[in-house]
């Protein structure tokens, strides 16, 4: 039988000869569900699983997960608490319960978020994120099985940075530079989510350009956080995000983990072509990549500098805090 000669880089099993992508990529990459979407997670058996507040307002719309909803807003009837305190915790307490399923079908992680309005507000964030993992403690849930989502802002890796050191393991999302990314590593964070498919949304508008494979601005950006986490010796791990197609996924191939939607893992199930390794930390060290120096000043203007990254990041922010008023809005109707 042929096996992928690349699988025992990553220590994975050996794959067969013939098997589908999505089982070559978990041969030497960390596979993630992006999705809130419990059926879709058994079905293609992630590793991980990462979920945002737009993804919980869609899931939260469907029958099936009604009853988390209502289970949420039930434990918190006869609450002393009224108004925006009580929808806050009843949706933060929505939260959680879609990540203890979630945990029931996923043997690792899965990645919670805070809420989007505390992007620029450190102690905010800082609080936000232990409380939510005090509810998954509370329920016999190891705070080693879940990761905290923030806003890759200055003060969000500054709160990151905090909770690290308490042994909250965080996730650092919406990112779109090597600038956000080196703060990142610096802060210790456990791991970030650099996001392909908008940084290609972004160049494709500018330009009026298509573009595909290793030309990809968004392939482009991870490969090079990925190298320079693996030159200079960083432990956090590289996930990238936010895909749009199928051939940004295998051009990322070797990248510590990949956050897929269900859409494109039912494709790389479904296609047997070879999957070529595309990134390794061998490679990475031998990269001409250049060390960059950061204080909160550079952070600043090098960020302020690029268009791209300061735009996807502002814009994505306001996103996710438009899906979170939605939901407090859905628990509003509820009560």
């Amino acid at each position: 039988m042929n096996m992928d000669p690349l699988a025992t880089e990553t220590g994975a099993a050996p794959v067969a000869a013939g098997a589908s992508q999505l089982d070559q990529l978990k041969a030497f990459t960390r596979v993630v569900a992006d999705t809130g979407d419990f059926e879709a997670m058994k079905e293609y058996e992630p590793e991980d699983a990462t979920t945002n507040p737009s993804l919980i307002l869609a899931a939260s719309q469907k029958e099936e997960y009604r009853h988390l909803i209502d289970r949420a807003i039930e434990e918190h009837k006869g609450s002393s608490m009224t108004g925006e305190p009580l929808l806050r915790c009843i949706c933060d307490r929505i939260m959680v319960l879609f990540g203890m399923e979630i945990l029931k079908i996923v043997p690792g992680r899965v990645s919670t978020e805070t809420d989007a309005r505390l992007s620029f507000d450190v102690e905010g964030s800082v609080g936000k994120a232990v409380h939510l993992i005090d509810l998954y403690e509370k329920e016999g849930i190891d705070r080693g099985r879940i990761l905290i989502k923030i806003a890759s802002t200055w003060e969000g890796i500054r709160a990151a940075e905090e909770l690290q050191k308490e042994g909250i393991n965080c996730n650092l999302t919406l990112m779109f530079s090597l600038v956000q990314a080196v703060a990142c590593a610096e802060a210790k964070v456990t791991l970030i989510s650099p996001f392909v498919g908008r940084i290609y949304d972004w160049f494709k508008k500018s330009t009026g350009k298509e573009y595909a494979g290793a030309d990809d601005p968004g392939v482009l950006s991870v490969h090079d956080i990925y190298h320079y986490y693996k030159k200079f010796g960083y432990d956090t791990e590289v996930m990238g995000a936010s895909f749009r197609n199928k051939g940004q996924i295998t051009e990322l191939a070797g990248c510590d983990l990949l956050t897929i939607s269900p859409g494109l893992l039912e494709e790389l199930q479904n296609a047997t072509e070879p999957l070529e390794r595309k990134l390794s930390v061998e490679a990475s060290k031998a990269s001409a990549i250049e060390r960059l120096d950061l204080n909160e000043k550079t952070f600043r203007y090098l960020l302020n500098e690029d268009a791209m990254a300061t735009e996807k990041t502002a814009e994505g922010i306001r996103k996710f805090a438009v899906d979170m008023v939605k939901l407090e809005n859905l628990v509003k109707e509820a009560l």
